[in-house]
């Protein structure tokens, strides 16, 4: 089937009210109701609790702490590069920015303008730079790390659809990741500045920052933006910085100067671990 009539249904459904109600169903302590879903969940996508920090499902009061669990120390262990993958799942794609646009899938891309939230002076410190779109499974650890060391500058919440990220949307639905809910964060690093995007999807109740809590909490359409120039948030390499409540893809951006490289291992479609290492200086 042609991935546009493979996503035709989902234009249909109403995403914004789906996503409220399953995720306010999610963060509801509903007792044995609450453990049957998760085993239920565990079972049907094979999530392997041996790794979790808890590993009984009838210990998570509710949902969403069972989707947002920690892992057990020293699960992840993090490489000495000077890039590591910041999540859990699977490279969607990777690679050099075309001039201002973002290779999406075979016939899609996207502006770094557009994903960022339209500010093109930004946008423009990418121009040739690196990205990488990473896709998070029902089934991997949902939990977002630091890919390098990072002073934070802002953070911006752009409001937007919330079309599922799963590969065979992203064939089918032009400009995804720069249309779809996300939470826009911009650091500073030695090798200069990069941005770490969380995007939204269908079902993704809550977007979290470990310096800010729920982002998202507010779905009214408003652009938020947070500035924290001064205030030294620094988050090192392998740090937690935040985590999804359900869902869904982190894209990053680094500059052209950054000299960064992708260790040449990495390919689309390639399964990644938080912590490993994902790229040098070239």
């Amino acid at each position: 089937m042609h991935p546009r009539l493979a996503v035709f249904p989902q234009y249909l459904l109403p995403k914004q009210a789906l996503t409220e109600f399953l995720g306010g169903l999610a963060s509801r302590p509903m007792g044995g109701r609450t453990t049957w879903v998760i085993k239920r969940f565990i079972d049907r996508y094979q999530v392997d609790m041996s790794e979790a920090e808890n590993s009984d499902p009838a210990s998570y009061a509710t949902f969403n702490e069972f989707f947002g669990r920690a892992l057990r120390p020293g699960a992840r262990p993090i490489a000495d590069a000077a890039l590591v993958s910041p999540v859990d799942g699977a490279i969607s794609q990777l690679g050099v920015i075309q001039g201002a646009e973002v290779f999406q899938a075979k016939g899609h891309s996207y502006s770094t303008t557009a994903l960022i939230g339209g500010d093109a002076q930004e946008a423009a410190r990418y121009q040739d730079g690196l990205f990488a779109t990473l896709y998070l499974s029902p089934s991997d650890y949902h939990r977002v790390h630091m890919p390098c060391q990072g002073v934070l500058k802002r953070m911006i919440h752009v409001p937007g659809d919330l079309f599922s990220v799963n590969p065979t949307t992203a064939r089918g639905v032009p400009g995804l990741f720069a249309r779809n809910e996300r939470v826009v964060c911009f650091f500073d690093s030695e090798q200069g500045p990069f941005v770490l995007v969380l995007v939204g999807a269908t079902v993704v109740g809550s977007m979290v920052t470990v310096w800010h809590g729920v982002v998202n909490a507010a779905r009214d359409g408003k652009v938020r933006e947070w500035n924290y120039e001064g205030q030294n948030i620094v988050l090192e390499k392998g740090q937690e910085m935040g985590r999804f409540l359900l869902g869904s893809t982190v894209v990053m951006l680094f500059p052209k100067e950054s000299g960064y490289r992708f260790e040449p291992s990495w390919q689309p479609q390639g399964v990644i671990r938080q912590g490993q290492a994902m790229g040098y200086q070239g």
